[in-house]
C-alpha cells in the first residue's frame, strides 16, 4: 500500500515503530496532490516547503523520544476558512482573496501542537455558502469518484482531497450539512459534533449558531482520532462546552447489544433515490443483527426544518457578512482601477457587488428581509418558534432510542452545473442534514454503499455530546463491512 493511503491509525503505527518517517508520508500526499489536483481541483494552496520543514521537525522529536500524539507527523488538509498566520485565508471569495489573518485558529493551533502537518488550504463554497463547492471564486472542485460530478458542499474540497488520498486526514465546517453530505458524496466518513463541542474561534462564521468543525477520514476510528484532538473548551469562544471531553477511541469497536436504534420515519420517502433507502436499510439490518433493537420514531416537525433554516440561516449570513464594506479589510471598490465609486455609499456598494459572488448576496439580501422591520416577527421571529418545536421533537425522540439512523443525501453526487441555476433545488441536497444542525446535536456519515458507482452514506445522529455512541456504532458497521475501503480508480490511473 502506498503511503499517503494509510489510514491515521496505520500510519502512526509505522511512524512510532520506526517503519516510515513523517518526510516520507507528507512527501507521499504531495506527490499525490501533484499527480491528482489538476484534475481534482481540491486545493487552492499548498505549503509543500512548510509542511517537508514541519514533517522533519516530527522526525527530530521522534529520534528523541517525544511524540506529541496519535496525528504527530501525520499530513492532513484545511478547509479555507480558518484563520492560519502567514497564509491566506480567502473563504473561497474575491472579497478576502489576498487576506491573511493576523491570528491562528484554535482548532489549526491545537492541529499544530499535536504535531499534524499542514499540507494546504482546500477549496469551498463561499463562505461555505453551496453543497456542490461550484460557488467558489476560484475554481470548482469534482467529485474524485466521477470528475462530471460535484463533491458536494460546502467542504467539497476538504472532502475530495481524503477521497483521492492526497491527505490522510481533513477538517471542514458544517453549516447545514456541509461535512456529513460531501462525506457521503465522495465516500468516506466526516463528523459534525455537538454545537460547542469544537472551538469556532478563528473560523470564519457563515451562520454562528448552526456552524460547527469537524473531520474527515477513512475510518470511524481516525475521525475520533481527530476530534479527540480538536475537541474541548476554549475561552475565545464563549459557545464552546466546558464539560470534558471523553476518550473518544474507547467507543471503537465496542458491542451494540442493546442499543435502541431510532429510524425517523420522515427521513424516508419522497426525495429519496429508491436504491439509497435499499441501501441505509440494508446497513440498518447489518446493525439489528449485532444486536441492536431497530425502533421507529417520528419528528413531526422535521417537514418545517428547511424552511426554518433558508430564514434564520441567512438572517445569520447577513447579520457576520455586515464587516465586509470595502473599508475595513479586503477588496475595496476604491482601489480597484476598473472601479470609481463617487462616495462611501458607491464605495459600500460597489464592493459588495463586485467582491461577493452570487450565493452570497442572494442570501445577504433573504436574510436582510427577514431581519427588516415589519418581517421580523413573521419570519424571524416564527422560525425560532419552529426550531424550538424541531428541539422537542429530537428531545422526545432520545427519550426512546440512543441514536437515529438515516439517509445523509437523497441522492449520490449530481452533476456539475446541474442544479447551480435552481437553488432551491440546490438547498434541497441538504434536506436531510439540516435539522441537526437546527437543534445542535451530533451527526456522522460513513459509506453504506454505491449507486451505480458512486457513493452513498449513513447518517448516524446522536443526542447532544452524543459522539460515543457515532463512534461506537459506526465502528462496529465497519468492522462488519468493507465500503470504506473501495477507492476511486481515480488513484489507480
Amino acid at each position: 500500500m502506498k503511503l499517503n493511503e494509510l489510514t491515521i491509525k496505520e500510519a502512526s503505527y509505522k511512524l512510532q515503530n520506526g517503519e516510515i518517517t513523517s518526510v516520507e508520508l507528507t512527501k507521499a500526499c504531495l506527490d499525490q496532490i501533484e499527480k491528482l489536483d489538476q484534475k481534482v481541483e481540491a486545493f487552492l494552496e499548498v505549503y509543500s516547503e512548510e509542511a517537508i520543514e514541519s514533517a522533519k521537525e516530527s522526525d527530530k522529536r521522534r529520534e528523541m523520544g517525544v511524540s506529541n500524539g496519535p496525528l504527530d507527523g501525520i499530513p492532513y488538509a484545511l478547509k479555507d476558512v480558518f484563520a492560519t498566520p502567514n497564509h491566506v485565508t480567502s473563504a473561497a471569495s474575491k472579497i478576502l482573496e489576498n487576506y491573511q489573518a493576523p491570528y491562528e485558529a484554535t482548532t489549526v493551533q491545537r492541529l499544530r501542537k499535536a504535531g499534524a502537518i499542514i499540507l494546504g488550504r482546500t477549496n469551498t463554497d463561499e463562505f461555505t455558502m453551496g453543497s456542490s463547492t461550484e460557488t467558489s471564486h476560484f475554481q470548482t472542485t469534482k467529485n474524485p469518484w466521477d470528475l462530471s460530478r460535484v463533491p458536494g458542499g460546502s467542504s467539497g474540497g476538504s472532502a475530495a482531497a481524503v477521497a483521492a488520498r492526497m491527505a490522510l486526514f481533513s477538517i471542514g465546517t458544517d453549516t447545514g450539512g456541509s461535512i456529513r453530505q460531501p462525506a457521503a458524496l465522495c465516500g468516506i466518513v466526516g463528523i459534525k459534533p455537538t454545537y460547542g463541542r469544537v472551538s469556532r474561534f478563528g473560523e470564519f462564521p457563515m451562520a454562528s449558531s448552526l456552524d460547527q468543525t469537524g473531520p474527515f477520514a477513512q475510518t470511524v476510528e481516525d475521525t475520533s482520532l481527530v476530534l479527540q484532538t480538536i475537541a474541548g473548551h476554549d475561552d475565545y469562544d464563549s459557545t464552546s462546552i466546558a464539560t470534558p471531553v471523553p476518550d473518544y477511541t474507547k467507543s471503537i469497536n465496542k458491542n451494540i447489544t442493546d442499543l435502541r436504534v431510532g429510524i425517523p420515519k420522515e427521513f424516508f420517502g419522497e426525495g429519496v433515490s429508491s436504491k439509497t433507502e435499499e441501501l441505509v436499510h440494508a446497513a440498518i439490518e447489518q446493525l439489528r443483527e449485532k444486536g441492536a433493537h431497530i425502533v421507529e420514531v417520528s419528528l413531526p416537525n422535521i417537514k418545517y426544518a428547511l424552511a426554518v433554516y433558508y430564514v434564520l440561516a441567512p438572517a445569520e449570513v447577513s447579520s457576520n457578512l455586515a464587516r465586509y464594506d470595502g473599508i475595513h479589510y479586503g477588496y475595496s471598490a476604491t482601489t480597484d482601477k476598473s472601479q470609481d465609486p463617487k462616495n462611501l455609499y458607491e464605495d459600500y456598494s460597489q464592493s459588495r457587488k463586485f467582491g461577493f459572488g452570487d450565493e452570497v448576496k442572494r442570501r445577504v439580501m433573504l436574510g436582510t428581509y427577514v431581519l427588516s422591520a415589519g418581517y421580523y416577527d413573521a419570519y424571524y421571529k416564527k422560525a425560532q418558534k419552529v426550531r424550538s418545536l424541531l428541539k422537542q421533537d429530537f428531545d422526545n425522540a432520545f427519550k426512546e432510542v440512543d441514536c437515529l439512523v438515516t439517509p445523509t443525501s437523497p441522492t449520490p453526487a449530481f452533476k456539475i452545473g446541474e442544479k447551480s441555476e435552481n437553488p432551491l433545488e440546490m438547498y434541497k441536497s441538504d434536506i436531510l442534514t439540516i435539522s441537526i444542525n437546527l437543534v445542535g446535536i451530533p451527526g456522522m456519515s460513513i459509506p453504506c454503499g454505491f449507486e451505480n458507482n458512486l457513493p452513498v452514506g449513513m447518517q448516524i445522529l446522536g443526542n447532544q455530546l452524543g459522539e460515543e455512541i457515532l463512534f461506537k456504532v459506526g465502528s462496529l458497521y465497519q468492522a462488519v463491512t468493507e465500503w470504506h475501503l473501495a477507492k476511486p480508480d481515480i488513484i489507480q490511473d
